[in-house]
C-alpha cells in the first residue's frame, strides 16, 4: 500500500494529489513550483530565484521522507521558457549534485504563473 508523504514546509497541493508517495524503498515527489509555503505567492519573478524555491520545496519533501537530494534517481523539469535553461542549470546543479537521470522540456503554461516546475523519484537504499 502507498504512504502518503506530508509536511507543511513545502506548498499545500493546490488538487487531489499528495505531495510525494511512498512504495516500498521508492519515493514519487509530486512537481514542485515556486511558491513559497509560508506566504502562498510565487518567490521573486525570475528564473534563478523561482528555481531555488522549487528546490527548497523538494527539499522539504524529501526530508519529510527521510531522504535527501543524493536519493534523486530521476527529475522532470518544466521551464516556461527554454531560454531560461542556463541560469535554471546554475541553481539545480547546486542542489542535485548527484546528477540524476532527467529530462528537461518547455510547457506552455505553469500553475500559478511559475516559470518552472520539478518532479522527481527518490529511492531509498538500505545500508
Amino acid at each position: 500500500m502507498a504512504e502518503k508523504i506530508y509536511t507543511p514546509a513545502a506548498p499545500e497541493p493546490i488538487g487531489p494529489y499528495s505531495q510525494a508517495v511512498r512504495v516500498g524503498m521508492t519515493v514519487y515527489l509530486s512537481g514542485q513550483t515556486p511558491i513559497d509555503p509560508a506566504t502562498g505567492e510565487l518567490a521573486g519573478a525570475g528564473i534563478a530565484e523561482q528555481t531555488e524555491q522549487v528546490c527548497k520545496n523538494l527539499g522539504a519533501v524529501l526530508e519529510a521522507a527521510d531522504l535527501s537530494f543524493n536519493d534523486v534517481v530521476k527529475a522532470n523539469c518544466y521551464l516556461l521558457d527554454m531560454g531560461d535553461f542556463a541560469a535554471f542549470n546554475e541553481v539545480y546543479a547546486r542542489y542535485f549534485v548527484s546528477e540524476p537521470a532527467r529530462a528537461c522540456v518547455a510547457a506552455r503554461e505553469l500553475p500559478k504563473a511559475g516559470r518552472v516546475e520539478v518532479e522527481a523519484i527518490a529511492v531509498a537504499v538500505a545500508g
